[in-house]
């Protein structure tokens, strides 16, 4: 099956600075942030409409971070305490002593639906096909589970896992329901898998060997996505290997688990990053079954240098040797905005990048 919407892109756009002033007076001045995000959301809307886009999201303009959703609809988290973790980004070594998400401290309990907040405004001021986000409850266990303080509610890693999958399960549920037909779960902690000093940090920090943590990563996704699907609802995943503020955490290509991830998990488009040499190599992409789609993460989000479009067509037909070029689509490498800060471009630069994916789909497609 061809893959459609050749045009595509990972979900969160850039804040401007009213919309970002808003959200630090909230407390103040709830209604004012609301007439702000409304007014922006159906600003972007019209934007991916006018470029060509098949697809729209709201940008997750109403969130915090791409997690916030879950965070701030259940509760038992504490957001001010965190897991400690340090990695080495090309030259750079990063220490991240906070997290978004924070420290899971008493049994999770769900107050209210993920993205009810979002999703009524988004359909019906959407004309194309509406897009919603969420992320993969295998997001949380590794930065959100802290012995001594976690382990008094769930015993481990995978206790805390489960707990969150039937969270996850109603709510996209519900999604597909509502007439949102296009569904992707973003899920950074896959790239662990691929990456040695992650891979050792499972090990170390986790007490768990990685190929059996990847093993129970893919039926949690798998329980999520069996729970939404549903005729004419795309399913999507978006393996990430970083992205706040233009950082990254993990390297590799997707070798080390290629063949298991394209082949067991239940999704119909595999949103992959392919900006730069961290990624490794097309050759993986030989594992994804026939019928599914491939969306290259060719243009960067993270830095404002400008792709070539030539570059892009000869990159896709590269892929191309792996995959039909029929099963293939095009996007950025990841979002804009992945927390609220942004990356450090420009939102003309954004809206620019988004134009080349679009100018270039047609160009390699139509």
């Amino acid at each position: 099956m061809p893959a459609p919407f050749r045009a595509d892109h990972v979900g969160s756009f850039l804040r401007p600075p009213e919309l970002l002033e808003a959200r630090k007076n909230a407390a103040s001045d709830p209604e004012r942030l609301r007439e702000l995000e409304d007014a922006h959301i159906q600003r972007v809307i019209a934007r991916q409409q006018e470029l060509g886009f098949e697809i729209a999201s709201d940008g997750e303009l109403r969130r915090r971070n791409f997690m916030s959703d879950f965070t701030d609809a259940v509760e038992g988290f504490d957001l001010g305490d965190s897991t400690a973790r340090s990695w080495k980004a090309g030259e750079m070594k990063v220490a991240q002593v906070s997290s978004v998400t924070g420290i899971v401290v008493k049994e999770l309990r769900q107050v209210r639906p993920l993205t009810s907040h979002e999703v009524p405004f988004l359909l019906s001021h959407c004309n194309v096909i509406p897009k919603v986000t969420l992320p993969s409850a295998t997001q949380f266990p590794a930065i959100s589970f802290k012995r001594g303080v976690t382990s008094k509610i769930y015993k481990d890693h995978s206790a805390l896992l489960w707990a969150i999958v039937d969270i996850m399960k109603k709510d996209l549920a519900q999604l597909s329901s509502q007439g949102v037909r296009y569904i992707q779960i973003d899920a950074p902690r896959y790239s662990y898998y691929l990456d040695p000093k992650w891979r050792d940090w499972i090990r170390t920090e986790m007490n768990v060997d990685p190929d059996l943590a990847l093993d129970e990563a893919v039926r949690a996704d798998n329980a999520c996505f069996r729970a939404a699907r549903k005729p004419g609802v795309t399913l999507a995943i978006h393996l990430c290997r970083g992205n706040n503020r233009s950082h990254w955490y993990a390297e590799g290509g997707y070798d080390a688990i290629a063949e298991k991830l394209f082949g067991t998990l239940d999704v119909d488009r595999f949103l992959l990053e392919y900006d730069d040499a961290r990624s490794g190599t097309f050759a993986p992409l030989r594992f994804v079954p026939k019928g599914k789609a491939v969306v290259l993460g060719l243009i960067s989000s993270k830095v404002p240098s400008m792709e070539s479009p030539d570059q892009l067509v000869k990159r896709v037909d590269e892929a191309s040797r792996f995959v039909l070029l029929e099963n293939i689509a095009l996007s950025p490498q990841c979002g804009f905005a992945s927390t609220a800060e942004g990356n450090l471009i420009t939102e003309e630069c954004q809206w620019a990048k988004l134009k080349l994916v679009v100018d270039t789909a047609r160009r390699i497609w139509n």
